[in-house]
């Protein structure tokens, strides 16, 4: 018989997530509500893979799966919308499931992740390879020189210590961030750093 596989759970005690993590494949580690003991745990007790449920009562969900994305993590929501779904995964989740899910799913979903697979409930993994496409198109159409910019920009870098770390003149770096910013369509710095963070381009 296989090893079961470890799993800590976001959750709170009603969630139907809970309820499904009772398969003997799965050897459920912890579950609690609350982030802050779920990092610790994850340090401590190295589960293989982390469930959360969206809608946890008071959980930031987004700002869990940034903190606990250092092992593949996946989404459970009552929510198909491509925005949640995007927004999970840009903040580091490995699969989405859109709930109710069964003991059957959810045991398999966490075995594919455990095994360094991505998996999505049907229909979102064309969502989700539709966004990184578009992402990498984006990044071929920036040269090297915008690419190098870009990201001391999101670093919190200005435009002379950008033209001074990269050998150029104020006024080229301000070139090429004007150009990144046309090409990209967006209207300002703030917004270049936003959509390079969401879109993993630095």
């Amino acid at each position: 018989m296989s090893k079961a596989i470890t799993v800590l759970a976001v959750c709170s005690a009603e969630s139907g997530a809970a309820a499904a993590l009772t398969a003997a494949e799965i050897d459920l580690l912890v579950r609690t509500a609350d982030v802050d003991e779920a990092a610790d745990a994850v340090a401590v007790k190295e589960p293989q893979v982390v469930v959360i449920d969206m809608a946890t009562p008071g959980l930031d969900a987004l700002d869990a799966i940034g903190r606990l994305a250092d092992v593949p993590v996946l989404s459970v929501s009552g929510s198909a919308e491509h925005g949640a779904v995007l927004a999970a995964v840009r903040a580091g989740a490995a699969g989405y499931l859109v709930g109710p899910v069964s003991m059957l799913r959810l045991t398999d979903a966490v075995r594919r992740l455990a095994a360094g697979e991505s998996v999505y409930s049907p229909g979102l993994a064309e969502l989700v390879l539709e966004e990184h496409g578009r992402a990498a198109s984006v990044v071929e159409r920036l040269t090297e020189r915008e690419a190098d910019v870009l990201r001391l920009v999101v670093e919190g870098f200005t435009g002379k210590q950008i033209a001074t770390r990269l050998v150029l003149s104020p006024r080229t770096v301000e070139n090429h961030v004007q150009n990144t910013l046309r090409k990209l369509g967006l209207p300002n710095r703030a917004a270049l750093v936003r959509y390079a963070i969401e879109h993993g381009l630095a």
